[in-house]
């Protein structure tokens, strides 16, 4: 009976193990993440990658470093540019906010009013917009508008993640402490938690699909499905690409297939 118990204890299946397990590799992820987001200019492909793995982690596929370094060199320079576009049109939004209180009148309040209004779908695709290079192929236009659709349609969860990024900031501003706990472990987990929502909202615009005999296992290489491509071409009333043709899937053979079409 106590050979049992232990052996329970020390399965390595046991519940509790794997909660620890999934904890030291979000610590590593998160570890993993802060060094290549150190350039500045390389935390573009670096979210990116937490995404990607955070997601994978979630669906316990591959070895967390090989999915984030796989990520993060495949997209590296798509996400860069998306980061650097970002970033510049933060900076933009932020001055205009400034210069708008320094003027003062109507004329101030017209520039914070309109940085206000292109703040609004700046902030909602930049909530997704790292999860969908992630997790689909497409160009930089079609990322961020496909971002911004995903933030619209799926209401609820934008809202929760928004209240998630609020209660983050807010606590970051109250102690060092919570500075020093975000260093070692918030960012990864604040990653992990960002990419189940968006795992979830987009289940509803992909399929997952076996990966090929020859690459010799499964995967969850996901896909865009037809219904994928309709829904999402019905809510914006026009789609890059034809519709039933896959344009999603930032796994590798994926990719290769669709470089092979070309």
């Amino acid at each position: 009976m106590e050979s049992i118990m232990l052996e329970r204890i020390f399965d390595v299946d046991n519940p509790v193990w794997r909660a620890i397990d999934k904890v030291g590799k979000i610590f590593l992820l998160n570890l993993v993440w802060v060094i290549c987001s150190l350039p500045v200019f390389t935390m573009g492909a670096a979210t990116t990658a937490l995404m990607y793995s955070s997601m994978k982690l979630q669906q316990n596929e591959g070895y967390w470093y090989k999915n984030f370094f796989h990520s993060f060199v495949q997209n590296f320079k798509q996400a860069t540019g998306i980061f650097l576009l970002y970033l510049v049109v933060g900076i933009l939004l932020v001055a205009d906010f400034i210069l708008g209180g320094q003027q003062g009148g109507a004329f101030g309040m017209l520039l914070q009013c309109g940085a206000g209004i292109i703040a609004i779908p700046y902030l909602l695709s930049l909530l997704y917009v790292f999860g969908v290079q992630a997790k689909f192929v497409n160009p930089v236009k079609a990322t961020i508008r496909y971002a911004f659709f995903m933030a619209l349609h799926n209401l609820k969860g934008t809202l929760q993640m928004v209240i998630l990024m609020v209660l983050f900031i807010w606590v970051n501003t109250l102690t060092q402490l919570a500075n020093y706990l975000t260093i070692i472990y918030g960012f990864g987990l604040i990653g992990y938690c960002m990419a189940a929502y968006q795992r979830k909202a987009f289940e509803k615009y992909i399929r997952s699909a076996e990966s090929p005999a020859e690459y010799g296992e499964e995967s969850s290489e996901f896909v865009i499905s037809e219904e994928g491509l309709d829904a999402l071409a019905r809510e914006q009333g026009k789609l890059e690409g034809a519709p039933g043709k896959p344009v999603g899937a930032a796994d590798e053979s994926q990719r290769e297939r669709m470089k092979a079409e070309k």
